[in-house]
């Protein structure tokens, strides 16, 4: 009786892919063209971070950051119901066996992640892996998303912890000698009361949190980043990425810095698939 709740979402998420790309389509003209949603945002941080590139062009990345938008919000409900079938083939993980070389050697792992292409099924990774995964988030206000969102990330094995409750949760991993992989999300804004490292990145500087970067290095558990590919619509590959293999080797800003250059690079190769309406920059250098 407790799911009733969900039912109309849970319906809108069994709808076959087609339909659902009809209505991204449909949604796509309403967000951009009739309400313009956040549409100042964007192209503000389309401009500054591709100053060399004309209107015409920014405009082209601006659309197709839109259609891709849709097509993730439709595509993260259809991760409600999706079958473990259909997720394998729409979502292929390349090299897995990266991270099974680690596990044999007895080491966990920690993935720093980003809102770059579709990062809600990033939440079907452990179907590719032979051990734990745990997924950092930060808890919703609203108890009906946060219970949603939470099923979701979860239905294929993975662990969703609240942030405040991630080292603690690695770290009782470890001593009870579970392995693990640890997902965390790193280009996010900091809060202004938040410990940040400033990088310049994509022509701007950029406050990064500081946070995954001190777990690797307490922990010395390398750390890789998802480099995700659309290769058509509704179908993605995923290969794993090596930031560093040892963190206690280098220091925590050498750590976010490799993290930023390669999420930097596969923004530029591919630009409309970050998330573009975030106001990523809201936060300046002389605020601290």
């Amino acid at each position: 009786m407790k799911n009733l709740k969900y039912i109309p979402i849970l319906l809108l998420s069994r709808l076959p892919f087609w339909l659902v790309y009809m209505l991204s389509d449909i949604s796509f003209v309403f967000l951009y063209y009739l309400i313009r949603y956040r549409t100042t945002t964007v192209r503000k941080n389309l401009t500054a971070s591709f100053p060399g590139k004309g209107i015409s062009e920014i405009k082209s990345i601006e659309k197709a950051f839109y259609r891709h938008f849709t097509d993730l919000i439709f595509e993260s409900g259809k991760f409600l119901s999706i079958s473990e079938k259909a997720i394998k083939r729409r979502f292929q993980v390349l090299n897995a066996e990266v991270f099974e070389d680690f596990f044999k050697q007895g080491r966990s792992l920690i993935m720093y992640t980003a809102h770059y292409g579709n990062w809600e099924w990033l939440a079907a990774i452990p179907l590719s892996l032979s051990h734990k995964v745990l997924t950092f988030y930060q808890p919703l206000k609203s108890t009906y998303y946060e219970a949603l969102m939470k099923n979701a990330r979860e239905r294929f094995g993975a662990v969703a912890v609240p942030s405040k409750k991630g080292y603690k949760t690695v770290i009782e991993l470890g001593s009870q000698g579970a392995l693990s992989l640890t997902c965390i999300i790193g280009d996010q804004r900091p809060k202004k009361n938040s410990s940040r490292h400033w990088i310049k990145f994509l022509n701007q500087d950029t406050p990064f949190l500081i946070g995954a970067d001190r777990i690797a290095r307490k922990t010395n558990y390398p750390v890789f980043f998802p480099l995700m590919k659309k290769t058509s619509r509704g179908h993605y590959t995923l290969e794993f990425v090596k930031v560093i293999e040892n963190p206690n080797e280098a220091t925590a800003e050498e750590i976010i810095e490799r993290y930023a250059s390669i999420l930097e690079e596969a923004i530029i190769e591919t630009p409309h698939l970050w998330l573009w309406s975030h106001n990523r920059w809201k936060l300046k250098r002389e605020d601290g």
